[in-house]
């Protein structure tokens, strides 16, 4: 059968990065007293945010006792609030090397797009906005990873997409992500294609442990895996 849904995660992906989301969760880390190293965050990168946060705060706080979820909350809604801002502002937002134009291709050939994300539904509608992704017709189905009772690297969000478009078999479905959580939610979703690609937060070094079906470094070579 051929691939009739595939999904893609948003920044790294699809999305040039420049490293901003790691910076804004230093800062919104920092505005609650901790300081989290670039290559602590960096591998937490695809996690629902929550879950980041959480994994962080576990490593950098001796007393277990302040992990609350009052704090949690109040570290993630700082981050929300810095990312929005940034993607509402950045002059250069913009889409990764040939990734309109292959969702676009996806797209014209019938096959079902959707874009899944650690990002909460909030940050990403920013994203599409700017990118006026609606308007150029990139996908056919958003999902934020506040919308799901598991982020990744459970397959909830893969899920939710493959009922929106009435696939029912996993392995009619390809997942496509730059981080070692994005590899393992396609695993774990069962979908017969699992690529990485290397233009985010791992490289082709670090991917290879988690074992996807191919490795890509440019996400234009999806078209060509899929058929």
């Amino acid at each position: 059968m051929p691939i009739e849904l595939v999904v893609f995660d948003m920044a790294g992906t699809t999305v040039k990065d420049e490293n901003k989301v790691t910076g804004t969760f230093s800062a919104a880390l920092k505005a609650y007293g901790y300081s989290v190293p670039d290559d602590v965050i960096n591998p937490l990168m695809g996690y629902k945010k929550i879950v980041a946060i959480t994994k962080m705060l576990q490593q950098y706080e001796p007393d277990a006792s302040k992990i609350t979820a009052e704090l949690i909350n109040n570290i993630h809604e700082e981050f929300v609030k810095l990312m929005i801002g940034y993607y509402q502002q950045a002059p250069f937002l913009e889409a990764l090397p040939n990734a309109e134009e292959t969702l676009i291709a996806l797209r014209a050939a019938g096959v079902k797009v959707g874009i899944n994300t650690g990002f909460s539904k909030d940050i990403a509608e920013t994203i599409v906005e700017r990118l006026n992704w609606r308007q150029k017709g990139v996908f056919d189905y958003l999902i934020g990873s506040d919308e799901v009772a598991e982020g990744r690297p459970a397959p909830d969000m893969i899920k939710v997409l493959m009922a929106l478009a009435g696939v029912s078999d996993p392995t009619n479905v390809a997942k496509v992500g730059d981080t070692e959580v994005d590899v393992r939610e396609g695993q774990s979703a069962g979908c017969r294609f699992v690529i990485g690609v290397t233009t985010g937060a791992f490289k082709r070094s670090e991917l290879e442990p988690y074992r996807p079906t191919h490795i890509i470094d440019d996400i234009a070579e999806v078209l060509t895996i899929i058929r």
